[in-house]
């Protein structure tokens, strides 16, 4: 007999730390012909937390997430969600997973020909059987969680600032009250105070609905305010993961560039404004 969700769940491993590992990815190997993308990659990503996921352009960062949510193949390795070994699952296993991940795509993805509500109530209409009225209902709930005004609610994309497709593109990823929410370059696209405030929303959304969030980015303001831990992505695998100190501690010329080059110069001067402000005192 197949189990359901909330048995899987709770099958999910528990690292020395004691955090719950949702999504797991071993030794997984993705290529395009002859191209490797990437090569025996590994990569956890615990309960409860905002992961930042970088790396250069081209490094496959978005390959990565494609792959995990079964939207590219794997030539070889293994990627368990929520305790669920994807590849093996039955199908029913698979829907019941898929219900439980939200994904927002780099430009948001919205369909042109649908209201901001009707986008958001389309994951609804694939995977429940609501009454119009309760679907309505919750996609105003939506709209209002992610601090688009109830009028959002009735208008397309095109009538939308970058800032509200974002914010509509979340919505519907919350749709289905998700457990793990994929986020590809949030943030790109936003100036610096909307992109503060979609970062600060993530926090507040990952504190209030107990998310865990994946949060593909290039943004290094996004990295030091909201994630919690952070993945670099190169040479086809992952080269180090942990806290802001450390990639700061990291030795590979890559990462010593992201972390510390000019760009970063206002990480950078956070990190040393403490020992600053002792010598002042």
């Amino acid at each position: 007999m197949e189990k359901g969700l909330e048995a899987v769940m709770q099958e999910g491993e528990v690292n020395a730390d004691g955090r719950q590992v949702v999504l797991s990815v071993r030794d997984v190997t993705v290529g395009f012909g002859s191209q490797l993308v990437l090569d025996h990659l590994n990569l956890d990503v615990y309960r409860g937390e905002i992961l930042g996921f970088v790396g250069a352009s081209g490094t496959g960062k978005s390959v990565l997430m494609r792959t995990v949510l079964g939207l590219l193949p794997h030539r070889s390795g293994t990627i368990e969600i929520l305790g669920v070994d994807y590849d093996n699952a039955s199908e029913e296993e698979r829907m019941l997973v898929d219900m439980r991940l939200g994904v927002l795509f780099q430009h948001g993805a919205l369909f042109s020909a649908l209201t901001v509500k009707e986008n958001i109530q389309l994951p609804m209409r694939e995977y429940l059987d609501l009454p119009q009225s309760l679907m309505d209902e919750l996609a105003y709930l939506k709209v209002e969680m992610v601090g688009l005004s109830p009028d959002a609610a009735d208008k397309y994309p095109s009538e939308l600032s970058g800032g509200m497709i974002k914010r509509a593109a979340l919505a519907r990823a919350l749709a289905l009250d998700p457990d793990l929410v994929f986020l590809d370059e949030p943030t790109s696209g936003l100036d610096p105070i909307g992109a503060a405030d979609f970062d600060a929303l993530i926090a507040k959304l990952r504190d209030t609905l107990g998310l865990t969030v994946y949060m593909v980015t290039h943004d290094l303001d996004s990295l030091f305010s909201v994630c919690d831990r952070i993945a670099v992505l190169g040479q086809k695998r992952v080269l180090v993961e942990g806290t802001l100190e450390d990639m700061f501690a990291c030795d590979d010329p890559w990462v010593q560039s992201y972390f510390r080059g000019k760009r970063a110069r206002s990480v950078v001067a956070h990190e040393k404004q403490p020992t600053a402000e002792v010598e002042k005192t």
